[in-house]
């Protein structure tokens, strides 16, 4: 034993290195960790110990500096070495403080890590004041600084980091991650026999107990010095401090399948509306054909079948009675006008012939009239730029938009005025609908069950998509609803 005693006290210079050594790559590697994002409780307790890591370290470097350097110790030198180690120190068993209490408080409780930590440093002072003055010599009163700070510091630290290590093995066994819980209890137990033990056994000096239990009685009892135990112990604590920063990996790791897992659904959500707004597109056009099928059978095809029956009942008539054959031409002429209208109603029904006889802004202002005819909605449009150049493709698109926009505030928003607005730059075309109705909430609306999808914002959605634009719906419960689509003109594409 006394071979082992001589051996370390021999090299004792890298007992220190060592020391120093394992507490400051700890720091570091907290420190290099610390820049990724994380939601963990554990991320935000890390940053106060590594400050304990890269400051403990530095003070064990700076002792094994003085070992090296012995005339540094001298009284010249002491004004200042001294003061700096006892800074050191007492400021990394803060933060070691601070760290514990930190686990222990959770993520909302940063309150009580700095009550607990002011508390503490109120009690240290007062201590270390009395330690001081009750000393004889300065040597005493330096090492009964250092030994009281290990006293009022490092051990309450270590039993805070202790404690809140074992919280967070629960956390993490809660969050489905058992072997980084295995990890920081590891690093508890060194913690704990680290501030128990290796801060227990201090140097020999009038504050109780060191005077019984110190480091000389520590080499006398094991054999070696308790730079040796204390070194032990900071080695395991940091390599399994680093290993349980994994869980941040694993954090990411999961984050990004959960990221993923979400534009997946996103993505085959999105892939059913279409299909079902597709399907519903067809069956619309379906039901199209069907009406103006029956509305050419019922209307046009009746008024066509009573003008050739007239026409040879006008042919036996102008023999007999002239003056009954005119009459009967006049209505024959009236009965084709009406059936003129009510084929140019239904072409107008299927695509305006303004939009390619007048423009975007003209078949606007005609739909708008339209509208406060039959509905007595006043529809105001405005517009600016030149449109000659818009495609045919682009002037059903956003006309079209217009359209369903206007028809939703008809059948919704008990509005008492719309607006139009369609501005053109060479650059891009803006086409703005608003309203002054009820309003909604477009977020619930668009995100509503697919039981109760809503087509039409949806509908002018993609079709704002198909000529490269976005259309973008603001509204709120009673502050009426306005539709801005925004489309880059270079970027026309074919529907």
């Amino acid at each position: 034993m006394d071979t082992l005693a001589n051996f370390f006290a021999q090299n004792i210079i890298g007992v220190y290195f060592f020391y120093g050594l394992s507490f400051f790559c700890m720091g570091l590697a907290i420190f290099l960790e610390m820049g990724h994002s994380s939601e963990l409780e554990f991320s935000q307790a890390l940053r106060p110990l590594a400050g304990f890591g890269l400051v403990h370290g530095s003070h064990e470097w700076f002792e094994m500096f003085l070992l090296i350097y012995p005339q540094m110790n001298q009284n010249a030198a002491m004004v200042w070495i001294t003061p700096l180690r006892l800074l050191l120190l007492a400021s990394s068993f803060l933060m070691l403080i601070a760290f514990g209490a930190r686990l222990i408080s959770g993520r909302s409780q940063t309150v009580f890590t700095s009550r607990v930590v002011l508390l503490i440093i109120a009690i240290w002072l007062v201590g270390l004041s009395w330690v001081i003055n009750i000393q004889v010599s300065m040597t005493e009163r330096i090492i009964a600084a250092d030994v009281y700070t290990r006293y009022a510091l490092a051990i309450p630290g270590a039993a805070l980091a202790v404690w809140g290590l074992i919280l967070q093995r629960q956390r993490f066994i809660d969050m489905g991650m058992p072997a980084f819980g295995r990890d920081v209890v590891i690093a508890a137990v060194a913690f704990s026999l680290y501030g128990g033990i290796g801060q227990l056994f201090a140097a020999p000096s009038r504050v109780f107990p060191s005077g019984v239990l110190n480091a000389e009685v520590f080499i006398h009892w094991f054999g070696f010095p308790v730079q040796v135990f204390r070194a032990s112990m900071a080695a395991i604590a940091a390599v399994f401090i680093i290993r349980s920063l994994r869980a941040f990996e694993v954090e990411t790791r999961r984050r990004i399948e959960a990221l993923r897992d979400a534009q997946q659904a996103e993505r085959r959500r999105l892939e059913a509306l279409r299909a079902e707004l597709l399907y519903r597109t067809v069956k619309a056009q379906e039901s199209e054909r069907q009406r103006i099928a029956r509305e050419l059978h019922d209307e046009t095809g009746q008024r066509l079948t009573a003008l050739g029956m007239g026409l040879r009942g006008l042919a036996e008539t102008l023999r007999t009675d002239p003056q009954r054959a005119a009459q009967q031409a006049q209505r024959l002429e009236s009965l084709a006008v009406k059936g003129l209208e009510d084929l140019q109603r239904l072409i107008s029904g299927l695509h305006p012939p303004q939009l390619d006889d007048l423009g975007l802004l003209p078949a606007l202002r005609w739909y708008a009239n339209q509208v406060r005819e039959h509905y007595g909605l006043p529809v105001i449009v405005s517009g600016s730029g030149d449109q000659s150049s818009l495609s045919p493709e682009l002037r059903t698109v956003i006309f079209r938009i217009a359209q369903e926009a206007v028809t939703n505030c008809v059948r919704h928003a008990n509005a008492t005025q719309v607006s139009i607005d369609l501005n053109v730059s060479p650059a891009s075309l803006r086409l703005q609908v608003q309203d002054n109705g009820v309003g909604f909430d477009v977020q619930e609306t668009l995100s509503a069950s697919a039981s109760r999808p809503c087509w039409g914002l949806l509908g002018m959605i993609e079709r704002a998509k198909l000529i490269g634009g976005e259309c973008q719906i603001t509204s709120q419960p009673g502050a009426g609803t306005r539709i801005e689509v925004v489309a880059p003109l270079e970027a026309e594409t074919n529907v």
